[in-house]
This record gives structure tokens, sequence and C-alpha cells, in this order.
């Protein structure tokens, strides 16, 4: 026997376990761990420069700063897992935080009926916009920038010449200004994660009695999140107490998060994003899920416009623009999401805008300039794209997907 026919014969050495979780750091296998190292060095170097950083009133306001950029996020998830781009959420956000200002102030509408409304309006921007991507094959980036262009000549159409309506109805402004103190947050906080580890337990269980593999990492990620969810509590309760828009906020994370890991419709988004004509000879409905993807992303922009009203007590020509769209995107990139499709969670939602809000947060308490702040946020992004590059490189150099 040669020798190369005896080194094909013997057995394979075990990887050395630390050099296989490099591996899997580096291929994206981590993710979560990964941000969740990345936030803590950002946190580490903002708390060394501006000791206020890790103040738990910074810390609550930094909260309240990333819940409308988080819950659009949340719905361009979805459409970056699909491989595709939606570059109007931005101006959908502002267009129907203005249809709720207009109704509920110039038209005297119920609170409730005027935000369910501003909802409708943004889930039927994401039907149109979706039915001209999948009926006329017009790419998403198009279809999107043309979108961005005309909801914000609508929302300037909306506003009318006044161009700024404060909102002072106490049901819209309560969304961001509402926090539960003492014992009533704690409870709060312990039931959600309760309730969180409850569901990644049981997944676990379920996939251990089909025999499929699981990641022992996330049991780390689990007692991360654990111990992460009582230094939150302390930090907020600290301050004014638990914030509802934080609880929205991670409601709907958790809501999309079950959706996509746990249901078939979550299953068709992977599917169609890793390899949409596949997806099609399996029997897939590629058009009605690319359809009710965008529905989902404008819906979730109009609602991240809402609370973003509800925060800064007005809407304006302003409301939606300048870097908005910007973070909503860079984001979940910078999380983790893949901009090629099929790869990524619902939770990079949420961790994306602490890493992009907290950011933008310690270079505001350091008083920078923004020039800076827009390099500095770029040069962010361009890394997480890099590496997300560099690890589906890696993934298909060990031939998976």
């Amino acid at each position: 026997m040669s020798a190369e026919e005896t080194a094909a014969a013997a057995p394979a050495r075990p990887e050395n376990p630390a050099l296989a979780f490099v591996r899997r750091f580096v291929a994206g296998d981590l993710g979560e761990l990964r941000v969740i190292v990345g936030l803590i060095v950002i946190w580490a170097i903002f708390q060394i420069q501006e000791d206020r950083f890790l103040s738990s009133t910074n810390l609550t306001n930094l909260v309240l700063q990333i819940t409308a950029i988080g819950l659009v996020s949340v719905g361009v998830v979805l459409v970056l897992l699909l491989g595709e781009i939606d570059l109007s959420v931005g101006a959908v956000s502002g267009l129907c935080a203005a249809i709720m200002a207009v109704l509920t102030v110039k038209e005297g509408w119920s609170p409730y009926v005027a935000i369910a409304a501003a909802i409708l309006a943004g889930t039927a921007i994401g039907l149109f916009q979706g039915f001209v991507f999948t009926r006329f094959g017009v790419p998403s980036f198009v279809v999107t920038l043309a979108g961005l262009l005309a909801w914000q000549g609508a929302h300037l159409e909306v506003l009318g010449s006044t161009g700024t309506i404060n909102v002072t109805d106490s049901v819209i402004t309560g969304l961001t200004s509402t926090f539960y103190e003492g014992a009533t947050g704690w409870v709060i906080a312990l039931v959600a994660f309760g309730a969180y580890a409850a569901g990644v337990l049981l997944g676990r269980r379920q996939r251990v009695k089909a025999g499929l593999p699981v990641r022992n990492i996330g049991s780390v990620v689990l007692r991360l999140g654990g111990a992460g969810v009582i230094a939150a509590t302390a930090v907020l309760t600290d301050d004014r107490g638990v914030p509802l828009a934080l609880l929205i906020l991670v409601g709907f994370v958790a809501f999309f998060q079950y959706v996509t890991t746990r249901t078939r419709f979550g299953r068709h988004i992977f599917a169609v994003g890793g390899n949409a004509e596949a997806a099609r000879r399996a029997g897939i409905p590629v058009t009605r899920v690319r359809v009710v993807v965008f529905a989902i992303a404008s819906s979730m922009a109009a609602i991240g416009g809402i609370m973003a009203a509800s925060r800064l007590l007005a809407v304006n020509q302003s409301s939606g623009g300048g870097d908005f769209l910007l973070l909503a995107i860079a984001g979940p990139v910078i999380a983790g999401t893949s901009l090629f499709g099929g790869r990524g969670s619902v939770l990079t939602a949420l961790l994306g805008a602490l890493v992009i809000g907290s950011i933008s947060n310690g270079m505001d308490l350091l008083a920078l300039e923004s020039s800076v702040k827009f390099m500095v946020t770029g040069a962010v992004l361009l890394a997480a794209v890099v590496i997300d590059a560099i690890a589906r490189r890696e993934r298909q150099a060990e031939g998976r997907v």
C-alpha cells in the first residue's frame, strides 16, 4: 500500500476544539455571540471616553432611541432573507406617521383608529411594491428606490403647508413615555425571558427528538441572555423603569423570530432567499412569499414611524429621512444578516439596532461632528459586509450553503 493510500485510509484526527470554535466564529455560525462581543467592546470604548455612557439614564435613552429603528429593521431582515432590498422603508415610515398625525390632530379621529389606518397604509404600500416587483420582474432595488421618491412626495402632500404637526394625544405619546417601575418591571422582564427560555429549550428538545444536531453554543447564549436581562432590568429600573417601547420592540422581534424559525412560512422565506428557482420547483409559492414579506416590511416601517413620532412628539418633513434608512438597513447587516439572502435571524434587528444605536449615542456624548458620525457608521457597515463576504466564502469552501 502506498503512502498516499495509507494516509487516506487513516482515520481523520479530531479538530482542536479551540480551532473549531474560531473557524465557526469566522464562518458566521456564532453570529449572535460575535455581535455580543462586539457590543461589549463598543461599550467599553465609549465608557472609557465618557463615564456617562453606561449610566442608567443614558442607557434608558439609548433604548428609546433604537426602538423606531429596531422595529423598521425587523421588516428589513425579512426582505434581506429573501436576498432583496427595500429602500423605501424610511419614506414609508415618515408617510404613515404623517397619516396618523393628520387623522388625530386635524381630523379628530380616535388615536387607535388613526394608528390602525397608518399601519394599513403601510401594508397597502408593501403589497403594491411587492406586486410590481414580482409581476413585472423589476428589480426590488429599482421598485423601492422609486418608492422612496414617491412616498417622500406623498409625505409632504399629507403634511400640507404646515410642515410640522405636533402630536399631543396621550395614547400615542404614551407608547414611548410609559415606564414600569420597581417590582412590576422585574416581573415583566423575568416573565418575558422565561417565555423565551422555554421556547429555546422546547426547540432544542424537538431537535434532539428528531435526531437533528444541536449547537452547544445555544446554552451559552441562553445563559448570556439571562444575565443580560437581569442586568438590563436592574439598569432600567434604576432610572425610570422598563419602557413600554422596549417591550413592544422585543415583542415584535420574538414574534417574527418564532415565525421565521418555527413555521412553514418562515422556512419558505429561507428557501426562496437561498435559491428561488429550487424553491419554485419544490412547490413553494415564491411570488406569494415575496409579496407578503414586502407587505410586512412596509407595515413594520409604519409601526416604526409611529414610535418615532411618539418619542419626538411631532411629525415633520424630515420624519423618516436623514440617516433613518441607512441605520435601519445597516443594523441587521452589521449584526450578521447576509445581503446574499437565505441566512440571518430576526434577532439581528434588535442586536443591530443596539450596535448602531450605541455607536451613534456614544459619538453624540463625545460631541463629535456629523461628518465623523457618518464616516464611522459607513466604515462599520463596510466592515460588516466584508466579514459577511468572507464568511460566505468560507462556507462555500467547506461545501455548505
